[in-house]
């Protein structure tokens, strides 16, 4: 089949968005299909298995305090570019303007659109004080997946989210992780005696630096003795969050092979974010051995078992959540028994699963493309 995957960011863009499109782009192409990527950036993509994929770039602008974030601006090219690609199937991934111009466009041309619901984007329009808040954002919403055949969600706790709302029919389609870059085995005793030679205990927040990742609420954990905090991202509140946090060491991007060696040398992850439908960082670390501390929110749940693999921070305190770190500080046991934990509990979660169930949930929308009675 041919499959256009929307999306509304893309190459250079770093994040879980860009992250599961090419995942899904190096599956489809290594099964033997055709995928197409329609983004606001990116060059042509070579997958794994060598097969080159096109981009088609659409009109594009920036938002004034994030520059390197390209969004789509689209216009009728959309519906032009479905009609030169010919898809058998359109995949929107995280829809949003861009996602709602091709759900629209595929809709009138007949074409079965899967959305994957991967932002929570009325939470986003609350933390911005968006006009409307998430009142209007979620009718917005509503709108834009009643035009698609099926909504892909990451999570149980999105999925019940979803159902609240209004919108359906709903799949559970979770994210896979690459357990090559993210291994135990990758643990760096260089990474480690750069960032703590003395011994402290490392920890580590994977994110965004933006506003709904929360991470000004580390500031306490930061201050910590024996303990050092290594934020590891780019974005808009890099600044702020420099000034807010001075005793933490700031990386900047990393990817790739250097990423997975950060991570893998981690003794815990953090993640304050409480609007998260995954968590791909999350995910990241149980694969490489290094139990997550989460905010009791949103997609970690489904990954993060309190006290076996990990541990969940219940409310908003931060002085609570440095607490639990102080005390997993003070208990390398329940860290080491928890790290012995972490890979297995998202090992069975590979991308190549992953894509196979993708790719059967195309083949149900395409073989019942004007029935809806798809629910998980």
């Amino acid at each position: 089949m041919r499959v256009a995957l929307v999306s509304e960011t893309f190459t250079p863009a770093v994040n879980g968005v860009v992250t599961s499109v090419l995942r899904a782009a190096d599956h489809l192409a290594l099964r033997g299909h055709e995928p197409v990527v329609v983004a606001p950036s990116g060059q042509d993509y070579e997958t794994r298995c060598g097969a080159v994929v096109p981009v088609h770039a659409v009109r594009s602008v920036r938002l004034p305090r994030y520059r390197e974030l390209p969004l789509a601006a689209p216009t009728g090219e959309v519906g032009e570019l479905l009609d030169r690609i010919r898809p058998d199937v359109v995949h929107l991934a995280s829809p949003a303007v861009l996602g709602s111009a091709a759900a629209r466009a595929a809709q009138e041309r007949g074409i079965p659109a899967v959305a994957v619901f991967q932002t929570d984007l009325a939470a986003y329009a609350g933390r911005y004080r968006v006009p409307g808040g998430s009142t209007t954002t979620w009718r917005w919403l509503r709108a834009l997946h009643d035009r698609t055949a099926l909504t892909l969600v990451p999570s149980t706790p999105t999925m019940a989210q979803l159902r609240r709302h209004g919108i359906g029919p709903l799949a559970l389609w979770a994210r896979g992780v690459d357990l090559q870059q993210f291994a135990p085995g990758r643990s760096s005793a260089a990474v480690r005696a750069r960032l703590v030679p003395g011994g402290e205990l490392l920890v580590g927040t994977v994110a965004r630096l933006a506003v709904e990742k929360r991470l000004h609420l580390l500031g306490p954990l930061s201050e910590l003795p024996g303990v050092r905090l290594v934020v590891v991202g780019d974005g808009p509140q890099r600044r702020t969050l420099q000034r807010a946090l001075p005793r933490a060491v700031f990386t900047g991007r990393v990817v790739g092979e250097e990423l997975g060696d950060l991570v893998s040398s981690l003794d815990l992850l953090v993640h304050p974010g409480a609007d998260e439908t995954f968590c791909q960082a999350v995910q990241e670390a149980l694969a490489a051995g290094v139990p997550a501390l989460v905010a009791a929110s949103g997609g970690p749940l489904d990954l993060v078992r309190h006290g076996e693999n990990g541990w969940l921070w219940a409310g908003d305190d931060p002085h609570v959540l440095a607490a639990q770190v102080a005390g997993l500080r003070d208990d390398r046991l329940a860290l080491r028994a928890a790290a012995g934990r972490a890979r297995a509990s998202v090992s069975h979660r590979t991308w190549g699963r992953l894509g196979d169930e993708l790719i059967g949930h195309y083949d149900r929308v395409l073989g019942r493309a004007q029935v809806h009675p798809l629910t998980a």
